[in-house]
């Protein structure tokens, strides 16, 4: 008893290991509510549904902000609730990209929940490892911050520049790398990830991997390529490992409950990506900041957030209000 006394109050990563605990059973908690109670059958999920799952876990989160706010301080809560505002800004641009991938790949709704599920399982192992590097770097050399700072600022400029074009799968690299790699269906088989079959090439039974399993690769791929963005964004908020991979988390978890609400609706949130672009510079300054001992008020960065961001959502909805939605794609029939 008294040792697992000392390992629950040991100090992890500057917190308490009861935080951590009480953080991980709470997302395992989640998971298992999600798949094995609410998903446990293959269906499609309704708009509807998707925004009352995203009010469910977007309560959830904002109650674990409410806990931190209490147990560690408004500091540690502000930071909490900023960066997780910050991660949900900027995630929802990973959103629509997913969408894109979605309809290339010719994947149903009905299946589409499934990819996204096993997806948050590689999200909160990536970006663990991203996280922890990220804080032992800035540790170690606090004029990492400065780079973290210029890449930002350089990745919303950019976004300036490319908010018009549209994601296209037609040449990807990622997507070559498979089909050059494994045997690759040429249609879906259900929910299934993978397949034995017989090889036209070898006439033997070998292992294939559907055009789902495809979806889950480039889905984590573009996690992991997103993340490089946002994680950065949150060490301009907070340098506390628990905060940081926190508020990025429950933030991924609510948005993929949010996402059949979203694709559904990606005509209107045309303008979305300039507010993205003004979110990546205004942190990539603030960070840039942070080595020369200027440090801007989190409570002022969260409103400055929460004005940028809901400018773009009202803009967009404002100039798309008369414009019609673009055909659904066509997609592959499963069998």
């Amino acid at each position: 008893m008294e040792i697992l006394q000392t390992f629950i109050f040991s100090d992890f990563l500057g917190t308490p290991a009861y935080f951590w605990l009480i953080f991980i059973s709470v997302v395992i908690g989640l998971l298992v509510l999600d798949l094995g109670f609410l998903h446990k059958g293959q269906k499609e999920i309704e708009a509807k549904e998707s925004f009352l799952l995203y009010g469910g876990y977007m309560a959830i989160a904002f109650a674990f902000g409410a806990w931190v706010w209490h147990a560690r301080g408004a500091q540690s809560g502000l930071e909490f609730f900023t960066g997780y505002l910050i991660e949900q800004s900027l995630a929802m641009d990973n959103i629509f990209v997913i969408a894109t991938v979605f309809a290339f790949l010719g994947i149903p709704r009905i299946y589409q929940h499934r990819v996204l599920f096993w997806g948050i399982i590689g999200v909160i192992l990536f970006r663990a490892i991203l996280i922890g590097v990220g804080a032992a770097l800035v540790m170690s050399f606090q004029w990492i911050l400065f780079l973290f700072g210029a890449f930002l600022v350089f990745t919303g400029l950019k976004m300036f520049k490319t908010s018009s074009d549209k994601p296209s799968l037609e040449d990807n690299w990622m997507l070559k790398l498979i089909k050059k790699n494994f045997r690759v269906t040429d249609r879906l088989h259900g929910e299934k990830f993978t397949i034995r079959q017989i090889d036209p090439k070898t006439g033997k039974l070998a292992l294939f991997i559907t055009p789902l399993f495809v979806a889950l690769i480039i889905v984590e791929f573009v996690d992991l390529v997103f993340a490089v963005d946002s994680v950065p964004a949150i060490f301009a908020v907070t340098q506390d490992p628990f905060i940081v991979y926190t508020s990025n988390i429950f933030a991924i978890l609510g948005l993929r409950a949010l996402y059949f609400a979203l694709a559904a609706a990606m005509h209107r949130f045309k303008y979305l990506q300039y507010s993205l672009a003004v979110i990546l510079v205004l942190v990539g300054i603030k960070i840039f900041l942070v080595p020369l001992g200027i440090k801007i008020d989190t409570a002022i960065s969260l409103a400055v957030t929460i004005g940028v961001l809901a400018s773009g959502i009202l803009w967009s909805l404002w100039k798309t209000r008369n414009d019609k939605p673009e055909p659904a794609p066509v997609v592959g029939t499963a069998e």
